[in-house]
């Protein structure tokens, strides 16, 4: 009896982690490859591995995106156990640049009709913009190297990764498949899979076949933090934190104490910079941002009749438009973006300049200060000593000059012990 019971549980284990095994990941990449996306899919790769899962399904539509973070998805892919399976879809997607190297890399790569694959020339990034010709020439040499070594470890047309890295070339899927840059042409998930089942693959030198019957696609996503993350990675919603962050820093210290404002743009710059780190940003156009922020809170403390203001539009203008490096259009900032966003920005910072320099020089309305310039009128006769009647209350009061009871007088200072210093006003009546 006890021999069956354990013959029963060994069967139920071996029957569930079949059905887990069962389980094919999806990973997809919509978007630039950037550090969140390359966390995303090597914690994908490495889980996979875990789990014994018969392979790995990254569907990707990609127009590139930083170097580091192509190369740890490479990295990952080329030591994975498991086959991983890139898949570039749907019908209209795109492996440029970084997409295209890791589409290279893996076991198995596929294409949807209508699709294409390449343009994988190398760009500047960093500070400072372009690259002279002697690193351009090692920078592209690299990057050569590196796609020959990925297109021959996986058997692929070597000649071609080198031209789409040298020459920025393009292929589409059709012709992609001919070229042998990949190894399926498929026009859906299902479809897909079915082409790959039973195919080879090596592993330590050591040919192995891919078992995909019965297997059943898992779509994985990314965590809402990592969401979070990866979408202000785009270039536009980065700048846009950045002059949000600048905004909110201008209205806290332009009106003290209301918080608020300094939380959400000390929040909005920091998230700014940890985007900044994925996109080829130059830092200079970043120094004229905050220099733009500077002349802008030296306009509430320094008369400068506008020029402060002034030089601040022009320091944002040209920030703005320094801020992104790259030649790559994904990569860059919508200049009616800018425009917009810096419009919108210095209107509204002049507007609360406005607002600063009317409060200002308004008249004092309350304390010691804001009884100076009122009227009321004198209830009895004023010289030495007398008394008033001023802003509904009864005051002692001096004048310098003799008052006659029931004049009209004005408040010239509070004395001593709040005694009003008055005058006969001169016009008007009682405030």
């Amino acid at each position: 009896m006890l021999r069956a019971i354990i013959i029963i549980i060994f069967a139920c284990f071996v029957v569930c982690a079949a059905a887990a095994a069962a389980e094919l990941p999806v990973v997809r990449i919509n978007g630039s490859i950037n550090p969140v996306v390359a966390d995303f899919a090597v914690d994908e790769i490495q889980r996979a591995n875990e789990a014994l899962a018969p392979a790995l399904l990254i569907e990707m539509d990609t127009p590139g995106g930083l170097d580091s973070a192509m190369r740890r998805i490479i990295q990952a892919t080329l030591s994975s156990r498991i086959p991983v399976i890139v898949y570039v879809a749907p019908a209209g997607a795109r492996a440029a640049s970084a997409g295209a190297l890791i589409t290279l890399a893996a076991d198995f790569a596929a294409m949807a009709p209508g699709t294409n694959i390449g343009a994988a020339t190398p760009v500047s990034i960093g500070l400072g913009g372009g690259m002279d010709e002697t690193m351009k020439h090692k920078v592209v040499n690299d990057a050569v190297a590196y796609a020959r070594s990925i297109a021959e470890q996986r058997g692929r047309n070597i000649d071609w990764a080198e031209r789409i890295v040298r020459e920025g070339a393009s292929t589409a899927a059709s012709e992609a498949l001919g070229l042998k840059v990949i190894d399926v042409l498929a026009d859906s998930r299902a479809d897909l899979l079915k082409q790959l089942d039973g195919r080879r693959y090596l592993r330590d030198g050591k040919e192995l076949r891919l078992v995909l019957g019965g297997a059943e696609p898992v779509v994985r996503d990314m965590s809402w933090s990592r969401r979070i993350l990866n979408a202000v990675s785009d270039p536009t919603i980065a700048y846009l934190l950045l002059m949000l962050g600048i905004i909110g820093i201008f209205f806290e210290i332009s009106q003290p104490g209301v918080i608020l404002p300094g939380v959400i743009g000390t929040l909005a710059i920091l998230l700014a910079l940890f985007a900044f780190q994925a996109l080829p940003v130059n830092y200079v156009g970043v120094l004229l941002i905050l220099l733009g922020l500077v002349l802008f809170i030296l306009e509430i403390k320094v008369v400068s009749y506008g020029m402060l203001s002034v030089g601040g539009i022009v320091s944002l203008t040209l920030g703005s438009l320094m801020l992104i490096d790259s030649p790559d259009p994904v990569m860059r900032i919508s200049l009616s973006v800018i425009i917009a966003t810096v419009m919108s920005c210095t209107g509204f910072i002049l507007f609360c300049l406005w607002f600063v320099a009317r409060s200002q020089g308004r008249h004092v309305v309350s304390g010691q200060e804001g009884m100076i310039g009122e009227r009321g009128r004198a209830i009895t006769a004023v010289h030495k000593e007398g008394r008033v009647f001023v802003h509904g209350e009864y005051w002692d009061a001096y004048a310098d000059e003799p008052v006659e009871e029931g004049a009209e007088i004005e408040v010239v200072v509070v004395g001593e012990q709040m005694r009003l210093k008055v005058r006969t006003s001169a016009s008007g009546g009682v405030r």
